[in-house]
């Protein structure tokens, strides 16, 4: 029994040591200030706008209006990164609180920008 665990053992260190032998490749780059500064600025304005929706009077005023919840949650997180800044700024800017005029804003926007993406046809045109 000893013998067979000693073999065992050492068949394992061998392939260990034989695979610290092969080379592994990684590469770095530099990230730019820039570049990290609009990464963490694009997932605090993602918070902010999700924060705003996830709020259930404004859940519950989307499904009134027949917006589906998770297409709405997509949309927002395929925005760009100007799109989500200017959404995001438009709700820190409204007055905090259960505000129905907040929320009438918030909807808006967001209706706005499903409009604008395709998503759904609000305002039909008139021949």
């Amino acid at each position: 029994m000893k013998s067979l665990l000693q073999r065992a053992l050492v068949y394992v260190l061998a392939l260990s040591v034989l695979g610290l032998s092969s080379p592994v490749v990684v590469e770095a780059q530099i990230i730019g200030t820039l570049a990290a500064v609009e990464a963490q600025q694009r997932d605090k304005d993602l918070a902010t706008v999700n924060g705003a929706l996830a709020r259930e009077e404004v859940r519950q005023k989307m499904t009134e209006m027949g917006v589906d919840a998770q297409q709405l949650d997509a949309r927002i997180a395929a925005m760009t990164d100007s799109e989500l800044r200017s959404l995001a700024t438009d709700i820190e800017s409204m007055p905090a609180g259960g505000d129905a005029l907040a929320v009438i804003g918030i909807v808006f926007l967001v209706l706005l920008i499903l409009e604008a993406v395709g998503v759904i046809d609000i305002f039909k045109k008139f021949p």
